[in-house]
C-alpha cells in the first residue's frame, strides 16, 4: 500500500508520470547555491478518482525555504500571509486543531500530519465554504477542506542533498492550484474547469 501513492501511471515500464512537484526542490538543492527560497508549480498525476474536488491530472505548487535559523514560526507566518493575501483574511494561526477566525463565515486550522521528507508536518484546512463546516457533498461530510501540507525539511533529506542540518534548516508547503481556485471563486465542481465551456470562463 505504501507503493500506491507513488506508482501511478506508466508510460512504460521505465517511465513514470510524476506524482507530485517534489523532485524539483531535491534538484534544486542538491545544486549547495544556499539560502534557498524557491516555487516549483506543474502539472502532476494521481490514480484519484474524478469528483467534485479530485481529479487523476491536476497542477501543483510547492514552496521552500532553507536557510539559517529557519523555525516552524517562519511556516506559520509565511503561510498566514499567504491565506490572508488571497483570500483577504485577517487570520491568527496555532499549530492545534482548534477553530480560528478565517473570515465571517470561514475558520482555518492547522492538525499535524505526515509526510515522509518532513517532520514535522501538518495539514492546513478551511472551512467548506457551501455548508459552512456543518458537512455536504463538498466536504464529503466532514466541514473542512484541506487545501495544503507542510512541514519542516526532515535533516535526513538536508544531509542526503549535502546540506548540513546543524547549521541549516528549512520548511516546504504544497497545494493544488485547482483546489485553490474552487474555494478563491467558491466554485463547487473541479471538473467545470476542464469543460471549455465558454460560459462559465468568462465569468472570470
Amino acid at each position: 500500500p505504501a507503493k500506491d501513492e507513488q506508482d501511478t501511471f506508466y508510460i512504460n515500464k521505465d517511465i513514470l508520470l510524476r506524482t507530485q512537484t517534489s523532485p524539483v526542490q531535491v534538484r534544486v538543492m542538491e545544486k549547495g547555491k544556499l539560502p534557498i527560497r524557491m516555487i516549483a508549480p506543474g502539472r502532476v498525476f494521481r490514480a484519484d478518482e474524478v469528483d467534485a474536488t479530485h481529479s487523476p491530472s491536476f497542477h501543483q505548487i510547492e514552496g521552500m525555504v532553507i536557510d539559517k535559523n529557519i523555525t516552524f514560526a517562519d511556516l506559520k507566518g509565511t503561510l498566514q500571509e499567504f491565506v490572508k493575501q488571497l483570500f483577504g483574511a485577517d487570520t491568527k494561526v496555532k499549530f492545534r486543531p482548534h477553530h480560528f477566525p478565517f473570515t465571517e463565515d470561514r475558520q482555518i486550522r492547522f492538525r499535524p500530519s505526515y509526510f515522509p521528507f518532513t517532520e514535522p508536518s501538518a495539514e492546513m484546512d478551511v472551512s467548506c465554504f457551501k455548508c459552512g463546516g456543518k458537512g455536504c457533498r463538498f466536504c464529503k461530510g466532514e466541514g473542512w477542506i484541506e487545501i495544503l501540507g507542510c512541514g519542516m525539511v526532515h535533516p535526513k533529506v538536508l544531509k542526503m542533498s549535502g546540506i548540513d542540518p546543524n547549521e541549516y534548516q528549512g520548511f516546504a508547503f504544497g497545494l493544488g492550484l485547482e483546489r485553490i481556485t474552487l474555494l478563491k471563486y467558491e466554485i463547487d465542481d473541479m471538473r467545470m474547469l476542464y469543460e471549455n465551456d465558454d460560459r462559465f470562463l468568462k465569468q472570470f
